[in-house]
């Protein structure tokens, strides 16, 4: 009679690759599944009755932004995630890292998000940053990519300026020293100041590092509006010249300019396929999106060294502020779409959208946006309804698009006072599996597969993604009955309803409503 840590028993079993479901029961014994069949015979520390509800691998969210907005370090229990069934998150996407950095100007590329004067620095490399995680308890699993921004933070700050051959050469050793140390890949922001400043034979140059240690390549397009298709075909380009293989980051066309062009974007992504390219997606499945305020600004003024830009807003009679005002009165913008979901001041105008705020204050709908960015440093954060339903769901059906989150972990009970979580932090995967797979768009096990399974092979994870023996036991028990989202922007705090249990690394860290002390996330490196 075997003995076992966690007995999960009388389960529909989803192994995660996709194949069809079969009742079974998972022994656990320490952090791995040691048996999967007929267990009855067994006992255990730990029993969980899972009848008439399915079980399958843990949630990886291959787009995740706890470390950059620093929740990663101090919000340990991860509950808005874990509660959705996430077990394993990858950060330094978008362009931004925490590691490798050379003191505070490393840490520049996230000041959007986090007060980085608060922030006590002691590492450098990725190695020394991943050990420090390491001395920390987290209920999930963690890894990370290099963001372009970081590596170019380090060497040269915040110069807006091409990269001399030097600083190339030594941004290149960064990327490499950092993949050797365990860093899944490499992330560019292509919508930032990087488009400009980063030619393609340089960012090939660094791409064809990351295909040699076999790493993944996550971009963030340099245009999700009516230029959409450029931006596509730049990321193909550069996937053909330098091997590499490629994903693009929380994938979408926003506004309705852009909706109509997404199915040939999708085509053209299925052709660069077909030719044997290694191109990837992943997406939120969400018509609302969230987004920095700074992000509406044009190019011109994101350029700008941070300082001047405020200097140029502070002057009421400057011609910069007269021409940021002018150029986003011409994006004719619907103000009433617009929510502002995070402040370092101003917290009363949190929740509220611009419409209201211009009845509110008898300003128009440029100055109010100008003078948040002005009084709040640049940290502010919107929600903005421009993403189309019927492009989700395309999206959904492209075989080689995968679930994530592009949330982030919130403070239990995940509200503070100065933000509103977007919906997605709370909800992405119940989602998903509710509108894709409970309304019988896709089955069950393709929903599955896109949430666990492929981001695993996306990263190169061998032992976790999947239902199988020897794999590290990260394991999500649900009623698919039940199971959907809750959260809204009005009350986007809401936890998912039909997520039952959550285990990690063996360890129940939910179960019946209530989450455990256990804290048994681990640190992920990339084995070279």
């Amino acid at each position: 009679m075997a003995n076992y840590s966690v007995l999960i028993k009388n389960g529909i079993v989803y192994d995660g690759e996709g194949s069809s479901p079969q009742r079974a029961d998972i022994g656990i014994s320490d952090n791995k599944i040691k048996n999967i069949g007929d267990l009855s015979s067994s006992n255990a520390s730990i029993t969980i009755d899972a009848k008439d509800r399915f079980v399958c691998p843990g949630f990886i969210d291959l787009t995740n932004h706890s470390d950059t907005h620093w929740t990663l370090l101090t919000s340990p229990g991860q509950e808005n995630l874990v509660r959705q069934g996430i077990t394993t998150v990858i950060g330094g996407n978008c362009g931004s890292s925490v590691a490798p950095l050379a003191g505070k100007k490393g840490l520049e590329s996230i000041q959007k998000w986090v007060d980085i004067s608060s922030i006590n620095i002691n590492w450098q490399t990725v190695d020394e940053f991943l050990s420090l995680l390491e001395t920390r308890r987290t209920n999930v699993n963690f890894g990370m990519l290099v963001g372009y921004g970081t590596l170019r933070n380090a060497v040269i700050g915040d110069d807006t300026r091409a990269a001399n051959e030097e600083e190339n050469a030594k941004i290149k050793y960064l990327l490499d020293a950092s993949l050797s140390q365990g860093a899944f890949g490499f992330s560019t922001n292509l919508g930032s100041y990087q488009k400009r400043y980063l030619r393609d034979d340089e960012i090939v140059g660094l791409l064809k590092i990351v295909a040699k240690r076999n790493g993944l390549a996550k971009h963030h397009l340099e245009d999700e509006g009516k230029n959409i298709l450029p931006a596509i075909s730049r990321i193909i380009q550069i996937t053909r010249e330098s091997g590499v293989r490629s994903q693009i980051s929380h994938f979408k066309a926003v506004g309705k300019t852009a909706w109509s062009l997404f199915y040939d974007g999708l085509a053209m992504i299925r052709k660069a396929r077909d030719e044997g390219l290694k191109i990837t997606c992943d997406f939120s499945p969400y018509d609302i999106t969230g987004s920095t305020l700074y992000m509406l600004l044009p190019m011109w003024a994101r350029e700008m060294n941070k300082n001047k830009l405020m200097e140029a807003l502070r002057d009421r009679k400057s011609k910069e502020r007269r021409d940021l005002l002018s150029y986003l009165k011409d994006l004719t913008l619907h103000y009433d779409r617009i929510i502002v979901a995070s402040t370092q001041s101003e917290l009363d105008q949190i929740g509220k959208s611009i419409s209201e705020l211009e009845k509110l204050t008898e300003l128009p709908g440029e100055e109010i946006i100008l003078n948040l960015l002005e009084v709040n440093n640049f940290q502010v954060t919107i929600f903005n309804q421009a993403v189309s339903e019927e492009n989700i769901k395309k999206l959904a059906m492209e075989d080689y698009s995968m679930i994530a989150s592009d949330g982030m972990s919130y403070p239990s009970p995940g509200l503070n006072f100065r933000s509103i979580p977007h919906p997605r932090s709370y909800g992405a995967y119940p989602r998903a599996l509710s509108i894709f797979a409970k309304n019988g768009m896709l089955k069950w096990e393709e929903v599955i597969r896109k949430m666990t399974s492929q981001p695993a092979d996306a990263l190169g994870l061998k032992d976790r993604g999947r239902i199988k023996k020897g794999y590290f036991a990260d394991l999500v028990i649900f009623d698919p009955k039940t199971i959907e989202d809750r959260a809204t922007p009005s009350n986007s705090g809401a936890f998912p309803n039909g997520i039952e249990t959550v285990i990690i690394n063996g360890k129940v860290v939910f179960n019946e409503g209530k989450m455990s002390a256990a804290l048994p996330g681990v640190v992920l490196r990339k084995k070279q």
